[in-house]
């Protein structure tokens, strides 16, 4: 399986899915964890509550989450959520070490 992180500090989940400016891109396999590689992304959000959903941006996400089947986040909003779902990607809400994800 392969998975997306968002993390700001390499160590945690612990940010929001629309505030991303990285996500860890792991390979997990036998409860092993290795870091494919790390994708640097324009933050989708603009930091207030009614910003509109771009897109533009969001499709340029998708890319850097290419082959992906979930995706570790502190907060997502619906929309967002929703077009990862209809993606094949699954939004999972988590906040904690990366090594304690629960698969």
């Amino acid at each position: 399986m392969v998975i997306a992180v968002v993390s700001k500090d390499g160590v945690h989940v612990d940010d929001h899915f629309g505030r991303a400016e990285r996500f860890l891109i792991y390979a997990i396999a036998a409860e092993k964890q290795t870091l494919l590689r790390v994708e640097n992304v324009e933050k989708l959000s603009e930091n207030y509550p009614a910003h509109k959903f771009n897109e533009k941006m969001f499709a340029g996400l998708l890319q850097a989450l290419d082959g992906c089947e979930r995706v570790y986040c502190t907060k997502i909003g619906e929309k967002p959520a929703q077009e990862l779902k209809d993606a094949g990607i699954e939004p999972v809400v988590y906040s904690g070490s990366i090594a304690d994800i629960p698969l």
